[in-house]
């Protein structure tokens, strides 16, 4: 049986894994539904207690402004001296004079406490419900976005079987469009479409391998995983082979002259070859062509390595491919790289998102993106499962993009990122 690309494999697992209902795209929605029912059960819960708290605060407030006021009216009408003799001799230390200091010098001060916990209880409210209407959309969205992208998963089931079966007739475009929902980009979504309207080539092969694998009780990245095994065991074995088989090459004699050995290019006048660099035989300098445009080195070539430096950012470069690590090479900003990476931990986003999407890494508006999502109401999370709106947009066209979604009436705060 044929061997699949590591390449190949890897967007076939992407693709297998958005078909089951362990996709994770469902299950990341899941989550953070989760996380939101939590928020509006908490939120609600806080919101009864303050209004409890609040009205307590109120009654306490009106009750000591009217009884403060009728203490005051009955002490001022008592004099002492009418009650002298039945005070001293009981030894009773009562002094309407001295009371009536007290209180107003006591009671402004307690109405004024009551009053500052009030309004302090009033502001938690605020934010609390503010937070629990935040979940209460968040509920929302994800339910329209669930339905979105469950639907988008029927079709994509709808596609592999036909392919499956032989029988898939829709359009290039039909493909690519559905898997744009999902995030592909254009190189993965051209391949995925190739894959699906010439499943003899690839789809075939893989869907044996999982087929041949027993997949009862087990989910569908589970059995990805132990087929992708499988795959890559057969790779393997096909370099054994290709290795065992006897490379025969034609060669010339040479035939040096005795005791006077000399090496030469062949043309010194003709543009110097790059595999002329490496020839063991040439022992004079090569001529430099002055017309040769140099350009600066912008990758690694230090004592530190791309793939240490991307270590050191916190990722594991295998999960990045050769062509990835070739275009963070070409495209190498330190700075860049840095200051995005620090950016998607602070907004708590996961670094996966530049293993999908390697272009983000050293895009210098990604900062000026984000920020614009952000402040139309966008929720990391959403920035997340859409991460082909920062690679699809400039920040200008991002920015037309918003003021087309307003001038046509619609909020974008509750459009999906995936409609951009």
């Amino acid at each position: 049986m044929k061997a699949l690309s590591l390449e190949t494999t890897k967007l076939l697992d992407k693709m297998y894994n958005l078909r089951g209902k362990d996709s994770v795209v469902l299950v990341e929605m899941d989550k953070q539904k989760d996380k939101a029912e939590k928020t509006l059960e908490r939120t609600t819960e806080e919101k009864s207690n303050l209004q409890d708290k609040i009205a307590k605060l109120e009654t306490q407030h009106e009750e000591l402004e009217n009884q403060g006021e009728k203490l005051k009216e009955v002490l001022s009408g008592i004099d002492r001296n009418e009650f002298a003799v039945v005070l001293d001799s009981l030894k009773i230390n009562f002094d309407p004079e001295e009371l009536m200091e007290k209180v107003k010098e006591n009671l402004p001060k307690t109405i004024d406490k009551v009053s500052n916990e009030q309004k302090t209880c009033e502001k938690e409210l605020v934010a609390v419900e503010e937070e629990m209407n935040n979940a209460i959309t968040t509920i929302q969205e994800l339910g329209i976005r669930k339905d979105a992208a469950m639907a988008n998963q029927d079709k994509l089931n709808e596609y592999f079987d036909l392919a499956l079966k032989g029988k898939i007739n829709i359009t290039r475009d039909s493909i690519t469009s559905l898997l744009e929902q999902f995030d592909f980009s254009e190189e993965e979504q051209r391949e995925a479409a190739k894959i699906l309207m010439f499943p003899e080539d690839a789809l075939y092969i893989y869907d044996s391998k999982i087929n041949n694998v027993d997949v009862q009780g087990k989910s569908i990245s589970e059995v990805i995983s132990e087929a992708k095994d499988a795959i890559i065991e057969d790779e393997k074995q096909e370099e054994i082979n290709n290795l065992e088989e006897p490379v025969i090459e034609e060669t010339k004699d040479i035939e040096p002259e005795e005791n006077n050995i000399d090496f030469k290019l062949e043309e010194e006048t003709k543009p110097v070859e790059e595999d002329a660099i490496f020839n063991p035989f040439v022992i004079e300098d090569i001529p430099v062509n002055e017309n040769i445009e140099i350009k600066e080195d912008n990758t690694f070539n230090s004592n530190e390595s791309l793939e240490d430096y991307l270590t050191s950012l916190g990722f594991n470069y295998l999960e990045f491919s050769s062509q990835d690590l070739d275009e963070l090479k070409d495209n190498f900003d330190k700075e860049t790289m840095k200051k995005n990476v620090e950016l998607i931990k602070d907004k708590n986003i996961d670094l996966d998102i530049f293993t999908d999407h390697v272009s983000l890494l050293y895009d210098k508006e990604l900062t000026e993106k984000i920020q614009i999502l952000l402040n139309i109401g966008k929720e990391p999370i959403d920035i997340y499962l859409n991460p082909s709106i920062l690679v699809k947009y400039s920040t200008e066209r991002l920015n037309n993009a918003i003021a087309l979604l307003t001038s046509n009436g619609m909020d974008p705060k509750n459009v999906p990122l995936m409609a951009y």
